[in-house]
């Protein structure tokens, strides 16, 4: 597990060029969120989206949610109807993941249910310009073992994971996040929130 420092505000083209190439390569990189820090992946690739799910000690049969570039790429993944797309445009960027019914994608997604799909695009300048660039759904969950809190605390990740043997591949470390909350989850397939 490499630690690598980056400005979330004030980065390079290089370092934007790395990140990409690293989640292409099949890489599971720790990286600043909006909210807390995230485990991401490139969600075609079988292996690094089976990796979160051992190194976050993850249940399979919970579904990953997936960071995406724009409400065009929402529409190419899931269907959109107009109220949906409303209310999509009223929220994102931000911190809400929505389940919406999964369309068939030009390539096979793992880590996902069979019938729905949770997406966010967030409102995070680092991450937005990397999901604009690489243009493909990445998993993404929160950077943390499945049942410890969710945090922006660079810190307690790298400690968290640097006990177990199946670790990141890259952190991505911006520093300490201001204090968050995971994404509010919504399920517009019954209008419901899932998670505040």
């Amino acid at each position: 597990m490499r630690v690598l420092e980056i400005n979330s505000k004030n980065f390079s083209s290089q370092e934007i060029d790395l990140i990409i190439n690293e989640l292409k390569s099949g890489s599971v990189l720790v990286f600043p969120t909006d909210t807390v820090y995230g485990l991401i992946a490139d969600a075609s690739d079988k292996e690094a989206v089976e990796k979160i799910f051992r190194i976050k000690r993850r249940e399979l049969n919970k579904p990953l949610p997936v960071f995406i570039s724009s409400l065009e790429m929402a529409k190419e993944l899931a269907e959109v109807n107009p109220e949906q797309e409303k209310e999509l445009k009223e929220k994102w960027p931000g911190p809400f993941s929505f389940v919406l019914k999964r369309k068939k994608y030009k390539k096979e997604l793992f880590g996902l249910d069979n019938e729905t799909i949770a997406l966010r695009i967030p409102d995070y300048p680092l991450l937005q310009k990397v999901l604009t660039e690489i243009n493909i759904p990445l998993v993404q969950t929160s950077a943390n073992i499945s049942g410890q809190p969710a945090t922006g605390n660079i810190q307690e990740i790298i400690g968290q994971f640097s006990n177990q043997e199946i670790q990141p591949d890259i952190v991505f470390n911006a520093g300490n996040l201001p204090e968050a909350k995971p994404s509010t989850i919504i399920d517009l397939t019954i209008g419901k929130v899932i998670r505040e």
